[in-house]
């Protein structure tokens, strides 16, 4: 097909990287002309609607000897290519969907290459020849008998709905009893020690419904999550694809690079490239979740889920420094037995002491002695920040989160505006949390020496962020 080049120039006018897409399409288009594109509306299934680029055609798949043309429908998002197409069979009405582990029975196409999207090694002519390759090992149609293409239609009809972004409410009702606007599901990304860490605390805190831990690893499951699989912890699913995450109220985000970067910086942009091929999708897939980052370093790593989600900074927090809090107002009230102080105490600024601008905040008139202040921040300097300890820190935060309990934790969020700084950086300040994220930042108290080292907490990591490429 010979693309109207400026006309879809036109139509993707709100798409984030338009020429991109645009060379990818004309590429499929030279390698398989007989795809044909158009704009359509596509409904998610929160009920939302977008219109969004799709193109239908057929793959040629050779199987048992005997050659095929299979059908099937691709919808490009408007995040691409940082995020993967939505990919379903189109079969006709003599054609029976064969579900196996690459298609399920609505015609979702399910593959690793999906899986592992990551710009700019992954591309649509790319995943179009793992598609055949794929198919040509499991079939995924078959030929119906006219009586069971007619039983096969109203499950046709479903089906074009879904792919041509029609889904009728009522239908979604029927085949999915549980009301989801009050199922708490939380996904966890990323399965090393600390992701692992906060499946156990939430499991264990009883706080969401459902977990599920995003496994982005290559290969079959070891370790920690074929332990979590042996063992059977309630509730928890362990997946590989992004689609597992659907609805989810929070997403969790602990995944480090594990890169063989020479410097910080390159540490930061390995990070910061991994979570190209992350924000987008678990974006799409729960659009009205809370982001809350537990990556290192957190408060960069929350600024990137920022810009690469598209969501408002209410709802994009990191873990910041709210287990130094709790820690420090439990050694005042049970260590140091003050507990006035202990009530408005928090820990601010930049999470990690070996930076030297962890910072102290307390807003009471009845304040005790600087000394106890001092002997209080010495003994928390002794405590390390262990995955499990991280991870009840972050089932404390999704535990407000998820019940609106509007408690005041001091959390990684945008600090623009406060404290007289002008730039986008991500601080741990005292925050309301409620069900949409961060109702209410606390007001602080005008205290000179810790305006002016938020401004240098600000100013440094702001110089950091202007150095990576996002």
């Amino acid at each position: 097909m010979a693309l109207a080049e400026e006309a879809l120039r036109r139509q993707l006018g709100k798409y984030k990287f338009r020429d991109l897409t645009i060379e990818e399409l004309k590429d499929v288009s030279k390698t398989y002309p007989n795809f044909t594109f158009s704009m359509n509306t596509y409904t998610f299934k929160d009920g939302s609607q977008k219109d969004l680029l799709n193109f239908s055609g057929t793959v040629p798949v050779k199987y048992a000897g005997s050659s095929y043309n299979i059908p099937v429908r691709l919808w490009i998002l408007d995040s691409h290519p940082f995020a993967p197409p939505l990919c379903f069979l189109k079969p006709t009405a003599s054609m029976g969907i064969a579900v196996g582990k690459h298609v399920d029975a609505r015609g979702r196409i399910y593959l690793p290459y999906l899986q592992n999207w990551s710009h700019p090694k992954s591309t649509l002519t790319g995943l179009i020849k793992e598609m055949i390759a794929k198919f040509e090992e499991e079939l995924p149609l078959y030929s119906l008998s006219s009586s069971d293409a007619a039983r096969q239609s109203e499950l046709l009809s479903y089906i074009a709905k879904i792919t041509e972004g029609e889904t009728d409410m009522k239908s979604r009702s029927k085949i999915g009893s549980r009301n989801e606007g009050c199922f708490n599901k939380i996904t966890v990304v990323g399965a090393g020690d600390l992701g692992i860490a906060c499946v156990l605390a939430v499991a264990a805190k009883d706080v969401a419904d459902k977990v599920v831990l995003l496994d982005l690893s290559e290969g079959a499951a070891k370790g920690g999550t074929m332990d979590l699989e042996i063992f059977a912890v309630p509730n928890v699913e362990i997946s590989k694809d992004f689609s597992a995450s659907a609805d989810s109220k929070v997403v969790v985000l602990t995944v480090n690079s594990l890169g063989n970067a020479q410097t910080y910086l390159d540490v930061i942009q390995s990070n910061v490239d991994l979570f190209r091929g992350i924000i987008p999708a678990v974006s799409h897939y729960s659009q009205s979740a809370v982001l809350l980052v537990a990556s290192h370093p957190v408060e960069v790593m929350t600024f990137v889920s920022w810009k690469l989600s598209s969501f408002p900074k209410s709802r994009v927090i990191g873990v910041g420094a709210n287990l130094d809090s709790e820690r420090f107002r439990y050694i005042l009230t049970n260590l140091l037995k003050a507990e006035v102080l202990a009530k408005d105490a928090w820990v601010i600024g930049e999470q990690g002491e070996d930076k030297g601008k962890v910072m102290l905040f307390y807003h009471h008139e009845h304040v005790t002695s600087w000394q106890g202040l001092s002997k209080a921040m010495e003994i928390l300097k002794g405590k390390g920040q262990r995955s499990w300890s991280v991870g009840l820190s972050v089932a404390d935060l999704v535990d407000s989160i998820l019940k609106d309990k509007r408690k005041v934790h001091s959390v990684s969020t945008l600090a623009k505006g406060c404290c007289n700084i002008n730039s986008e950086v991500f601080l741990s300040l005292p925050c309301i949390l409620g069900t949409s994220g961060v109702i209410e930042m606390v007001r602080l108290e005008e205290d000179p020496l810790v305006q002016e080292k938020l401004q240098s907490s600000a100013g440094s990591i702001h110089d950091l962020q202007q150095q990576l490429k996002l």
